[in-house]
């Protein structure tokens, strides 16, 4: 069984049973660990900070000079005409408020554009740590998380968080100031009015806090529904021929309709309670103004009249700017509450996020290094610094063992979920040089074998050793690096065909690549590709047939000359024709090396020294071709056609 068999069967298929959802787990610790990711943007937020705190409280002096224009020009100007000198100062005081709101815009667009940069370069920060934090995740990761999913942190995760960095915190932070300062005007202009508005104001805090609480939950499940939804599409696109060859399509419409219907109902609720927000603030601040204004207008009636006690005194001019501060004091809680929701969709976002940087990393305890050796004339091994086609190991005190390709597995016990148990009790050993080969059925332990070689899993009990060490004392970069793996499913990444196979040694030149082609028989389609060596592959190879796949594949693990080979199925995608032009080249490859091959073609492993045959996790049989044939167990069987693999 493969890991990801094993993993499918431990989480089992996309929209089986939907989304399991919950609650945010910690909304603060989520806001306050982002915080840390502006430490390298000081200098650029403090401007930022005094831009935004000079544009609203240009906002809220601008609104007070309305006081003066009515009081002190215009009630005059009505009394006693527009007589020169005030007409000159009710035009220097436009000029003035002009002036103030100018001011406040343009700190407006500085602090914009400034925070653009910041939300930007932080969301390159967090890239980079999420796609560092990738490359050290074990293999079991990807086996039991979706591509889709994956890919769904990097594109609406990181979308919904630069909405945050770029608007809604800049735009949070200017109505708190916008807030604070209006309290004060509308304190020093009526403290009886403002009690009416901090009556109001502490109703509509209520008012968001509840609908916030409900908000922040749906947006958690949102962006989970969302990722499950991208992982299933990701999926099924990827495998859209099977899906059409058995005939699936009413079956994962079944299923995507259901998480469909899961990211619809998660959808419809964050939407509904972010949408009832707004329309429920505003007329909260309609009604708080029409009190306001009705108070006011009572007050300023009195006022007029001479018939009012000392502290309820209001001018027309004072009433005004009264009740424009009521609607600027109502405004920036409506938009405190509107980014509330933006905000509580960023941090469902940054909480997956953070939950991929936090995952553990690949362990990796060995200490025993890879390196470049050669031979002295005394016949003793030392380290030097170029590439010599010589590897030994280096331990921590600095002796060096040549590198042979010796591995053994002793009594050998794995499960994937530590439940089923996928190899049990398994003992074997490949010499230097030898070739072994391993058959069954699917699912009998084959490919789990090669990933424990490479440590993509780690044993559960037993010992796996590679010239003497043991492999858990080997750090796995080396250790990988002196491996070579060709599977069965081939990937190719974008780039040219020289590129893809100099992906085995990033160091090789171009004669050694087109030596590595030839050898896999993979120069001769090439030199008939449009641009040879340089023809571009795209979408893993879709402008080449699976078996141009495969070749380039082998050809990939040549170029790396490493002392253990691992053939997975390696031919399996090449016609019989095919498999007998590459089968000089292939012993070629395989000379002097270490080499374990998977294959259900019993033809490509005849020539082995040693054939494991496994079933159910155990080795029931071992021993060379001939030795197996005269047995007539189950290789005999396998070989004669009188049992098939499945």
């Amino acid at each position: 069984m493969s890991a990801k068999e094993s993993a499918r069967e431990v989480r089992g298929p996309a929209g089986r049973g939907g989304p399991k959802f919950g609650k945010p787990k910690n909304t603060k610790g989520t806001f306050l660990r982002l915080l840390r990711y502006f430490k390298g943007y000081a200098v650029i937020l403090i401007l930022v900070a005094v831009c935004i705190i000079i544009a609203a409280e240009a906002n809220v002096y601008g609104t007070a000079q309305l006081r003066s224009i009515i009081d002190d020009h215009l009630v005059p100007m009505s009394k006693t005409g527009a007589t020169g000198e005030l007409w000159r100062s009710f035009v220097l005081a436009i000029i003035k408020m002009a002036a103030v709101y100018l001011v406040g815009a343009i700190c407006i667009y500085v602090h914009s554009r400034l925070m653009i940069n910041v939300s930007t370069g932080i969301l390159l920060d967090i890239r980079k740590e999420m796609f560092e934090k990738m490359q050290k995740l074990p293999i079991k990761y990807f086996d039991t998380h979706t591509h889709g999913e994956i890919m769904s942190r990097y594109t609406n995760d990181t979308d919904s968080m630069r909405e945050m960095l770029g608007q809604s915190i800049p735009q949070l932070i200017n109505s708190a100031f916008r807030v604070v300062s209006v309290f004060v005007m509308m304190v020093i202009l009526s403290p009886v009015l403002t009690v009416i508005t901090v009556v109001m104001l502490f109703f509509m805090i209520l008012v968001v806090k509840a609908l916030g609480k409900r908000s922040g939950a749906y947006y958690k499940k949102r962006q989970k529904a969302l990722g499950v939804a991208n992982g299933y599409i990701e999926e099924m696109t990827e495998g859209q021929k099977v899906v059409k060859v058995f005939c699936r399509e009413e079956k994962i419409n079944g299923e995507f309709a259901k998480l469909n219907d899961d990211l619809r109902r998660a959808e419809a609720g964050a939407n509904t309670w972010a949408s009832i927000l707004m329309p429920i603030m505003g007329n909260l601040s309609y009604i708080q103004y029409a009190i306001t204004a009705l108070l006011g207008t009572m007050m300023a009636v009195a006022a007029l009249t001479g018939n009012y006690p000392a502290f309820i005194a209001l001018t027309i001019g004072q009433l005004i700017t009264f009740l424009q501060y009521t609607r600027n004091f109502a405004q920036p809680i409506t938009m405190i509450s509107q980014q509330f929701n933006s905000i509580l969709a960023a941090l469902a976002g940054a909480e997956r996020i953070f939950a991929l940087i936090d995952e553990e990393p690949e362990e990796d305890d060995g200490r025993i290094r890879l390196v470049n050796a050669k031979i002295g004339e005394d016949g003793e091994l030392s380290e030097c610094g170029e590439r010599t086609d010589i590897w030994a190991w280096k331990t921590p005190e600095g002796s060096l063992t040549r590198v042979r390709g010796h591995v053994c597995f002793n009594d050998v016990t794995f499960s994937y979920d530590g439940k089923k148990i996928v190899l049990d009790d398994i003992s074997l050993y490949a010499k230097p040089g030898q070739k072994i080969a391993f058959v069954g059925s699917t699912g009998a332990g084959k490919t789990t074998i090669t990933n424990l070689i490479n440590r993509f899993y780690d044993i559960s009990e037993g010992e796996i050793t590679y010239d003497g060490f043991n492999i858990r004392d080997l750090a796995k970069d080396d250790l990988r690096r002196s491996l070579a793996m060709v599977l069965q499913d081939t990937h190719l990444f974008t780039g040219t065909v020289m590129e893809n196979i100099r992906y085995g040694r990033k160091d090789a030149t171009d004669e050694e690549v087109i030596h590595a082609a030839k050898l896999a028989n993979a120069h001769s389609f090439i030199m008939h590709l449009p641009k040879r060596y340089d023809t571009m592959i795209v979408d893993d190879g879709e402008n080449l047939s699976q078996g141009q796949r495969q070749l380039l594949a082998i050809a990939r693990a040549a170029v790396a000359d490493p002392p253990v080979l691992i053939l997975d199925e390696a031919t399996s995608s090449i016609d019989t024709r095919t498999e007998a032009l590459i089968e000089k080249g292939m012993d070629e490859l395989m000379n002097g090396r270490t080499v374990f091959v998977i294959a259900h073609r019993l033809s490509t492993v005849r020539n082995s020294n040693a054939i494991m045959v496994l079933e159910h996790g155990r080795i029931i049989e071992r021993g060379d071709h001939k030795e197996l044939i005269k047995n007539r167990g189950r290789y005999y069987k396998l070989y004669t056609g009188a049992f098939e693999l499945s």
